[in-house]
């Protein structure tokens, strides 16, 4: 055996040489090895969809989960689809083909995803995907076999349609170029069906320039990709004369628009603010600070404009240094409480929104305790708070998970303290100006906005839809107010008394006597509740009780 292990051995079966002993003797001496077969778990089978019928006269279902620029992308593809002669329903039992866009950024969403593919394949229904979960994990097991629209494939919706109609699996998952730069997208100019038709929704710029480790979305919509001033601004004109009287500006992160094109956010705000008409409004969408500390200047001068709501959501996702350095978050706490002061000061009444991320990996009680401070601090009026779900293929996904009981645990934490305080009780009894967008859920009320985009409840009157009204607050809740229209006599009121308000010529006693004046002239329709409502708010700062 020494000489054996002496020589140099390629593979262990060089240590019997073939001649060594019979084939048949070496075999039959090995005891019988049994193999055990695994089992493989038998693929669900689904009916066969019907695939008969003329392309373009079947009816269509489109369902969105996510953020507006989603809400935007099935907006597109439905227009797209009826313009080629197909119908769109909201009742997906009635639809040939489920067209579903779907939204990547927590796991409960791409359940919910999951589970509305497999309900449409046991109903035989065509399925066309879009969206981030197809687009950042094309080979999942769940969406095999089954047709693909790329998040910069829109456009093409009708050719996927059609083709899955027929019976075919179509994938169209490239990026549009052009001379070697990514592009915004499909052409902002295409057909829409608005789920809301007086509001429209402008995609600006597609992906981000930010590497977060907990992000899934980055590896969908990818590196920045921004749409021509000119683009948008030519969509903005468009959708005006269609009736639109609100224009949310979308993206995965405004705040770095143009920096691929040579341009800016602020450049592009002050374009689109030449073309908005009197009755409408414009809302700036999603800014990360990093992007837009260097617009601090520009922004305040726009969020002051009349006909831009003074609006601004600014995910901070943690109060700790340590967190968001281990999120690659790529600003600190002291810069975005610089931001928010800094807007908050030369923009009165602003409205800022944030996002917080409870139970990080690496988040300690401390760094929990950060986030707590920094939320007492501020007091959002509008705070999202979301558990962290770790998303595959993201570096966050390979670290140590917090137990979810303690997440739990935090996220109560959090929920409670932004339960704890009434954010608009301050606004009891002022006088807003309101553009009404919408029809509240329970049928008999609508939605509307003032300038600095907080939520009014008003009564239903078909002839104000898409007008702007004026309102005094009645009653004030966590997430809006609730008003009652002034009439005409009232609004006469409102606008002299208001005047002498801001202008400081009055005192409290003055005041009184003043209304009681116009009262004698029959200028007040209901003075009794408008003395009360205007004698406690007479001295609120500009903006908070102001008539514009």
């Amino acid at each position: 055996m020494g000489s054996v292990c002496n020589e140099i051995i390629d593979d262990i079966e060089d240590l019997i040489a073939s001649q060594d002993i019979p084939a048949k003797e070496r075999y039959s001496n090995k005891s019988m090895v049994h193999v055990r077969v695994k089992k493989q778990k038998k693929e669900t089978e689904y009916p066969e969809p019907d695939c008969n019928g003329i392309p373009g006269t079947q009816t269509i279902y489109v369902h969105t989960w996510g953020c507006t620029h989603n809400s935007s992308d099935s907006e597109y593809m439905a227009g797209l689809l009826v313009q080629y002669g197909y119908n769109i329903t909201d009742d997906k039992t009635k639809a040939h083909l489920w067209l579903l866009n779907s939204c990547t950024v927590k796991n409960p969403a791409v359940d919910h995803f999951r589970n509305e593919i497999e309900t449409g394949r046991r109903q035989g229904k065509h399925i066309v995907l879009a969206g981030c979960v197809p687009q950042g994990a094309p080979k999942a097991d769940f969406i095999k076999g089954l047709s693909i629209i790329g998040v910069q494939q829109i456009d093409r919706v009708v050719e996927v349609v059609e083709e899955t109609l027929k019976g075919h699996s179509v994938r169209l998952l490239g990026q549009k170029k052009k001379s070697g730069r990514k592009l915004g997208g499909a052409p902002l100019q295409l057909p829409k069906v608005r789920k809301n038709p007086l509001i429209e929704i402008i995609p600006i710029n597609t992906g981000c320039l930010n590497q977060c480790t907990y992000c899934k979305t980055k590896h969908a919509r990818g590196h920045l990709g921004s749409y021509p001033p000119d683009e948008i601004v030519a969509r903005a004109r468009q959708c005006f004369l269609e009736g639109v009287v609100e224009v949310w500006l979308t993206s995965e992160d405004t705040g770095t628009y143009g920096r691929d094109i040579d341009s800016s956010l602020p450049a592009l705000l002050w374009q689109l603010i030449e073309v908005i008409p009197e009755h409408a409004m414009l809302r700036v969408g999603m800014t990360n600070p990093p992007y837009i500390l260097e617009h601090l200047e520009q922004m305040a001068k726009i969020l002051n404009h009349p006909h831009v709501y003074a609006f601004l959501h600014i995910p901070v996702q943690s109060g700790s240094d340590q967190v968001l350095a281990d999120m690659k978050r790529e600003y600190n706490r002291a810069e975005f409480e610089y931001v928010v002061q800094f807007l908050t000061e030369r923009v009165p009444g602003l409205t800022i929104a944030t996002d917080i991320i409870c139970g990080f990996p690496t988040e300690t009680e401390q760094d929990f305790a950060a986030t707590l401070s920094l939320c007492d601090q501020y007091k959002f009026p509008s705070l999202f708070i979301n558990q962290f779900f770790p998303r595959p293929g993201t570096p966050a996904a390979r670290m140590p998970l917090i137990p979810t009981q303690e997440v739990k645990k935090r996220t109560k934490k959090l929920t409670d303290l932004f339960q704890s305080y009434s954010p608009y009780d301050h606004l009891h009894g002022s006088i807003q100006r309101v553009l009404i967008t919408d029809e509240a859920f329970d049928g008999v009320n609508y939605i509307g906005h003032n300038k600095f985009y907080q939520q009014v409840i008003v009564p239903k009157l078909e002839e104000i839809m898409g007008q702007w009204v004026t309102v005094v607050v009645v009653e004030t809740k966590k997430h809006c107010l609730i008003g009652k229209m002034i009439g005409e006599g009232q609004l006469k009121m409102e606008g002299q008394l208001g005047k002498m308000i801001l202008e400081g010529q009055m005192g409290k006693m003055m005041l009184e006597g003043q209304l009681e004046k116009m009262m004698l002239e029959g200028q007040l329709v209901d003075p009794e509740e408008l003395i009360e409502c205007t004698m406690d708010n007479w001295r609120k700062p500009f903006g908070q009780g102001k008539t514009e």
